[in-house]
């Protein structure tokens, strides 16, 4: 663009025009019409010359300002002045050049803002659609907080319904019972009233609390009453033992008697538990039987009366039994200042779903274990620390759960080789002579039964 706008000051074609025009002024009046069109068409020429350099200049000026530049100045000033008076055929192919790239540019500029509004339009319907999905989501929310409470009302308002029934039905049941004790009562009171020679009185059981539920209940929640337990059972396993196995380490080292006493632990409480059961039953069936009638039969009224009262279950003459049988039991040592109380939690736990699952139909046990055994697949799983190649069972870290000689959750237990032979020599070089600890002495005074005699249990310590 210089060297052009240069060349057109260099040639001084506008000081030229000047005098032409000057001159032509002064001889106008002399000149003939032919001389004034002449001298005209010339000034026209000279005029186009530097309309033609100008418009060059233009091109050049407004390509080195990009496609968008000096828009405004040529829709405001060159457009309007060449709409009307511009007429020059030599500087017809400038102009066409530049009014292309200016209807260019409009059209791109048009172009833009119909794409920028389309798409102002678009994101505002995406907003819209977005507002309204917002309230929608708002809506059901809301409906879905109100189906929520509205069915939680309505449950508890069922388990209140049912809660009604049970007390309704208990109260009835323990009304039959009290009729029935009653009538025992008058015929006993008549008998013993009326001489005769062979009379002897009769020493009758201790009553038991008089509460009672539905026949047939405990049949049909035998299925959820199994498989809760079965969980729980599992629960320990994961929780309360090793609660307690971390609580035997800081008074034991020897990690293999630690998972010793807890798995006697387990075993004695199964043992504990099913004796009291046992008791328990007796004595049901003997204050039940004064007064029985009705479609069931007594061993399913005796079931029921036990799963309604398990809380009258004396857990902790079970667990003073346990902590006995462990203080003697020759397999396991524990430090003489601290005693088996310290898993007192782990034993109470142990006897009370084992105390449960004897009310199953059929009840469930846990799997008979001895040390140097061979190891079954279908009972245990191996130990992290185990000798995955040896046969025999070292011993063991947790009972299997039985139902009818069938294995329903496997135990586990740590195998190595020599298992049998290590427990030989371990068992003729240990012994054992223990007191009770003052400890132990305070929980055992506080049993409200005398625990079971177990002397008549076969391999008490064969496992």
């Amino acid at each position: 663009m210089a060297d052009g706008l240069r060349r057109l000051v260099g040639a001084e074609s506008g000081r030229v025009l000047q005098e032409k025009l000057e001159s032509w002024y002064r001889d106008y009046e002399i000149n003939s019409c032919d001389q004034n069109l002449n001298r005209c068409c010339e000034i026209i020429e000279l005029n186009s010359q530097i309309q033609g350099q100008l418009f060059t200049i233009l091109n050049e000026t407004s390509r080195e300002g990009g496609h968008y530049a000096g828009v405004e100045t040529i829709k405001t000033r060159l457009l309007p002045w060449l709409g009307t008076c511009f007429s020059c055929a030599t500087s017809g192919r400038l102009f066409e050049t530049n009014l292309s790239l200016t209807q260019d540019s409009f059209e791109r500029e048009r172009q833009l803002r119909e794409l920028a509004s389309s798409q102002t339009f678009q994101l505002q319907e995406l907003e819209e659609e977005l507002t309204s999905t917002r309230l929608q989501l708002n809506h059901v929310q809301q409906d879905l907080k109100t189906s929520r409470a509205q069915e939680k009302d309505a449950l508890r308002k069922l388990d209140r319904l049912n809660d009604y029934e049970q007390q309704i039905q208990i109260l009835r049941d323990e009304i039959s019972i009290l009729d029935a004790q009653k009538s025992v009562l008058q015929s006993r009171l008549a008998r013993s009233r009326s001489p005769s020679p062979r009379h002897s009185e009769s020493k009758s059981p201790s009553p038991l609390p008089l509460r009672s539920c539905s026949p047939g209940r405990t049949r049909r929640t035998n299925a959820s009453r199994r498989a809760c337990l079965v969980a729980r059972f599992g629960d320990i396993y994961a929780q309360e033992r090793l609660d307690a196995e971390t609580l035997l380490r800081t008074y034991i080292s020897d990690m293999e008697m630690v998972q010793r006493i807890i798995y006697i632990a387990a075993v004695e409480s199964f043992h504990a538990a099913k004796m009291a059961y046992r008791q328990f039953k007796i004595r049901v069936r003997e204050t039940l039987s004064l007064g029985h009638s009705g479609p069931e039969s007594l061993e399913d009224t005796v079931l029921d009366y036990i799963v309604r009262h398990e809380d009258l279950y004396d857990v902790q003459a079970s667990v003073n039994e346990v902590i006995r049988s462990m203080n003697v039991n020759p397999k396991i040592s524990f430090p003489p200042e601290i005693d088996f109380i310290v898993i007192s939690t782990l034993i109470r736990e142990l006897c009370r779903v084992a105390f449960a699952m004897q009310t199953l139909i059929p009840p469930l046990d846990i799997a008979f274990g001895t040390d140097g055994e061979l190891f079954s697949e279908t009972k245990y799983h191996r130990s992290f620390d185990s000798d995955f190649t040896a046969a025999l069972v070292a011993y063991h870290v947790w009972p299997a759960l039985m139902e009818n000689d069938v294995v329903i959750v496997k135990g586990e237990a740590v195998t190595k080789r020599g298992a049998l032979w290590s427990h030989r020599s371990r068992s003729r070089g240990r012994s054992r002579s223990r007191s009770t600890s003052p400890l132990l002495s305070h929980h055992l005074s506080r049993s409200r039964s005398p625990s079971p005699l177990r002397s008549g249990s076969p391999s008490k310590w064969a496992y």
